[in-house]
Parts: structure tokens; C-alpha cells; sequence
């Protein structure tokens, strides 16, 4: 048996004592109180209780060896990213490529493969392949239910998935924003148990009143955890983590930041230990006889800094260096998309148009609808950028070629084009310039690196390869931080003062939170559920 002592912070009891703990064969033995004037303190390992690993760019495998050392010892993950672009098999690419490394990666099946009909995706993820999933050990819930018009309209499809979760006796996750009243009753009715899209406190208020438990969300494009930190919730999550963010933090960052903002330090641990292991019946989270030794040595709780980690009674990182090696998985590309010309981005017209346009909101994922009164060149509707009103449009990637054109504002960009194969949640290529020659040649760009990030400036181009499903790299987390800063930072000298442009663009195909987005088939409004013309008609 081994023992490690310091100041324990216990989950249960709420309070910090000096205490010994015993561990052996992976499991906790004895816990037990000692005297001594120790200077670390003892926490249960974190948990990020939802994110979706793809997008952070990294495989599996190089995202535990970026978030391990900042004391994250489970995560569940949603790989609806990778099921879109590849059903079942991308899947199983995400538990093979971390069953290399301690990190416990415990998954949701995706219950939206496709997220819905209005756009193409790659791969479809059935009633029949929920079952299945959810018979292994691996899986420990249902993924966010994203579609929740059909929850509420009783989408024959939508239902049997929820009933298959209900069958197998686990957790259905939700994605509810701005759902209220009735509509918000029969989501719940439906047993769906969680929240993590909630952005205002009477948004939190009103579902926690209804039993839904509320996971506060600070990721890298939405933060609302200082919004929120007043009323409290269940979990702590990221959702969606660049790796510049990793590299500085993972769970770690977002407890300092929860206590900054006044939630109890007690009550926020609890929300990335306790709360998560019990919801999704883990055996971790919490530091006591029979569970895993899944411990993160810490200075204090105001500072935070990781000492140690173990994953199951072994030391697997020390002062941020790991005690385990990464070897990285390939996969198969995923592009069936041929070049594409300028004229593919042109918009035709007779005369200038009033023209509706999808609005950004920084670190948020909904967006504003407005609209812009646009000139014509050559019969072709111009972008304005003198008011902000840019080029934007998504190109399918899965073979049928298609490409849906229109308007976007909130990028300022003053010249170029910028473009990525990550656009949630079908993943289409997403492209954003000035002009359809700049997006044809960043469109391409990624086209030919079988996915990644592609920046057209001057003529020239600049990108990130994400050969992974497009979505994923097999590089560490500090080459791609520091590419993507390269990135970002060209980005915001052609104009742009999003603080995570590509990031942001990458929502802008999501057909699940409000209000005006676009897929490859064409710009929808999320609020009626439908597609709606680009004209606004006279």
C-alpha cells in the first residue's frame, strides 16, 4: 500500500484537514486523520464534465497530455464532432486514440448525427447505434439532445433516441437556450436532465426550478460563468477549448475564476468532483474508501498550482511534467470536395438589394439578424466592409458539392478571406472575406490539407493542418497554440478584434442556437426552425 499525506479538502464534509490516504491496486484503502503542519492540499482529481475534445484541435491522446498536468484526471466528452464527420467509426478513432493514455475519457453517445436535416453531415448515429453504445462501459450518457423542436413536437426519431437512454438507465444531456415556458416543460417532461446553454440568470433560475441540473459554461468562445457565478449551478464545463487556452489551464483555470467570481470554493470544487461522478454514476470525484485514486496535489485554494497528479494511485504528472508518453493515432481523410472558382461565391442580382445578415455577439454562440442594403458590381452583390458587412457562405465537404452564399457582420475584416473545416456541427467548410476570389483561395487551401484553418491575406495564404476528420491534429498542444495565435493575430491585422475569430465562425453553421445561421443548404432561422430567404422581399 502506498500513502501520500497532506491538508485534505473533503467533498463531503466541506472542510480541510490534515489527513493520511492509502491507496492500492488503483483504489483508495483509508482515509484517516493525522497531525502535521503540511503546506499542500489534497483534492479530488477534476473533472470536465462536458466538452467536446475536437474542438480543441487535438486528438484525444494530445489533449490529455495539455489538460493532465493542470490536475484534470476525467473528462466526459460529447464526440458528436467527429460522428458527424464519421459516424460510429469516428468514434471509436476517439477511445482508441486515448486508451494510450491515464486520462479517463468517458463519453456520451451523440443523440443529433445529423445535428438535423437542414444540412449535410457525414455520418449518422441511429437509435440502433445508441443501444449499442450504450451497453459499453465507456458510455455514460446520452449527448446534449440539441434538437429540442423535436423533443417538443415529438419527433417520432428524436423520441425513440431518448427512449433507448431511458431503457439503459442513463442520463440524457440537454441544450435548451432560451427555452422557457411551455416549450421548456416538455423538454424536461422528456427526462432530459441537464443544461449548459443557459447565458442569463433568469434563464439559469427557471430551469433549476423545473430539476434541471445547470452546467456553467466557460469555454473559449462562450464565457458565461461571471454572468452566472450569482446564481450557482451543478458542473463546471468548457464545451468547446482552444488549445491556446489549454496550454494555460484547463479545469484549474476555471475554479480560480469561479471563486474569483464568488462562488464558495467548496461548492465549486463540488461542481468538477462530487456532482459530475454521482450524476453519471463515476467512480472518482471524490476522495474516500473504495473509490479511484484520482488525487491533484495543489499549493492552496486560492493559487491553485498543480503539483501532482494521479490516475488511479499513479503519479502521471509532477510539477507539469508527465510521467507517460503520447504516440498518436492517424486517420483516413474525410474530403470528397473538389476546387472551387470565384464565381462559386458570387450572389447574382439586378439591382441593389436589402439583404438580411447573420449578426456576431462576442463570447456568445447565439447571434442578432439584421439586415444591409448592398450594391451590385458586374451583377453581383458587393460586400460593404466599411460596414462590416461581409462575404460568408459553407461549402459542403461530403461529396455532393454544394455551397449556400451570404452576409455576415461583427468580423470587421477589411480585406482577405479566412476559412475553416471546423463548423459545427456537420463540419461543411465555413468562409468568411471580402471578395469570392480570397474565399475561393482559402476555401481551397483547406481542401487541399484535408481540413484546418486557412487565412487569405495579400495574396497570400497562411494556415493550421487539421488532418484529423478536419477537425483534429496529432500535434501538441503548444505547436498548434502558437500556430493559431500566428493566425489569429493575421486576422486581427486585417481588422477583426474578435478576441476567437475562428472559433466564432465555426457557430455560425450551428442550426441550434438562435437566431440566424447558415449551413450548406442555406441561411436558417432557428427560432421558427426553417430557411429563410436572403432578400428581404419588397
Amino acid at each position: 500500500m502506498e500513502f501520500i499525506r497532506g491538508n485534505l479538502l473533503n467533498v463531503f464534509s466541506e472542510e480541510i484537514y490534515s489527513a493520511e490516504i492509502g491507496f492500492e491496486n488503483g483504489l483508495i484503502s483509508c482515509v484517516k486523520p493525522v497531525n502535521g503542519n503540511f503546506k499542500t492540499l489534497i483534492l479530488p482529481g477534476f473533472i470536465d464534465s462536458h466538452i467536446h475534445i475536437e474542438s480543441s484541435m487535438l486528438c484525444p491522446s494530445r489533449f490529455a497530455e495539455a489538460v493532465i498536468p493542470h490536475g484534470t484526471t476525467s473528462v466526459i466528452a460529447d464526440p458528436h464532432e467527429i460522428a458527424n464527420v464519421m459516424g460510429v467509426t469516428g468514434i471509436n478513432y476517439m477511445l482508441n486514440d486515448a486508451s494510450g493514455v491515464p486520462l479517463k475519457m468517458f463519453l456520451t453517445v451523440p443523440s443529433c448525427v445529423p445535428a438535423t436535416k437542414f444540412e449535410t453531415s457525414g455520418g449518422i448515429i441511429t437509435s440502433k447505434d445508441i443501444d449499442a453504445l450504450l451497453k459499453r462501459p465507456e458510455f455514460v450518457g446520452l449527448g446534449e439532445v440539441m434538437n429540442f423542436p423535436g423533443v417538443i413536437d415529438q419527433d417520432p426519431d428524436v423520441i425513440e433516441k431518448l427512449e433507448v437512454a431511458h431503457a439503459n438507465k442513463k442520463p440524457i444531456d440537454g441544450h435548451a437556450p432560451m427555452l422557457s415556458g411551455a416549450e421548456l416543460c416538455s423538454y424536461v417532461a422528456a427526462g432530459i436532465s441537464t443544461d449548459h446553454e443557459s447565458t442569463t440568470q433568469s434563464e439559469v433560475l427557471e430551469k433549476r426550478r423545473l430539476g434541471m441540473k445547470i452546467m456553467i459554461r466557460e469555454g473559449s468562445s462562450a464565457k458565461n460563468l461571471k454572468t452566472l457565478a450569482a446564481v450557482g449551478g451543478d458542473f463546471l464545463v468548457s464545451d468547446d477549448k482552444d488549445p491556446e487556452d489549454l496550454v494555460d489551464g484547463h479545469v484549474d483555470k476555471m475554479l480560480l475564476k469561479a471563486i474569483e467570481y464568488g462562488l464558495d470554493p467548496f461548492k465549486a470544487l463540488k461542481m468538477v468532483t462530487l456532482n459530475p461522478a454521482e450524476h453519471y454514476n463515476l467512480n472518482t470525484g471524490n476522495l474516500v474508501p473504495g473509490k479511484a485514486a484520482d488525487m491533484v496535489i495543489v499549493d492552496n485554494i486560492e493559487k491553485l498550482n498543480v503539483k501532482k497528479v494521479y490516475i488511479d494511485g499513479k503519479l502521471v504528472s509532477q510539477n507539469g511534467d508527465l510521467n507517460f508518453e503520447v504516440k498518436p493515432l492517424k486517420l483516413q481523410g474525410t474530403f470528397k470536395s473538389n476546387p472551387k472558382k470565384p464565381s462559386d461565391f458570387n450572389l447574382s442580382a439586378d439591382s441593389p438589394k436589402t439583404v438580411r445578415v447573420i449578426e456576431v455577439i462576442e463570447d456568445q454562440l447565439i447571434t442578432n439578424k439584421t439586415t444591409a442594403c448592398l450594391d451590385i458590381q458586374d451583377g453581383h452583390l458587393m460586400a460593404d466592409p466599411e460596414n462590416d458587412v461581409l462575404k460568408i457562405a459553407v461549402v459542403e465537404r461530403y461529396g455532393n458539392n454544394r455551397i449556400t452564399n451570404g452576409f455576415i457582420k461583427g468580423f470587421n475584416l477589411k480585406k482577405g478571406a479566412i476559412a475553416s473545416s471546423v463548423a459545427h456541427d456537420s463540419h461543411n467548410i465555413i468562409v468568411i472575406g471580402i471578395n469570392s476570389t480570397d474565399m475561393a483561395m482559402a476555401v481551397n487551401n483547406v481542401i487541399a490539407n484535408n481540413g484546418g484553418l486557412s487565412v487569405v491575406s495579400g495574396g497570400e495564404v497562411s494556415d493550421l493542418k487539421l488532418p484529423i476528420a478536419g477537425l483534429m491534429s496529432d500535434r501538441t498542444a503548444k505547436n498548434l497554440a502558437s500556430d493559431l495565435t500566428l493566425l489569429k493575430q493575421l486576422v486581427n491585422d486585417m481588422g477583426s478584434d474578435l478576441s476567437s475569430p475562428f472559433m466564432t465562425m465555426s457557430f455560425l453553421a450551428l442550426l441550434v442556437i438562435p437566431s440566424l445561421k447558415i449551413s450548406d443548404k442555406g441561411l436558417f432561422d432557428v427560432e421558427k426552425f426553417e430557411f429563410m430567404n436572403l432578400i428581404v422581399e419588397d
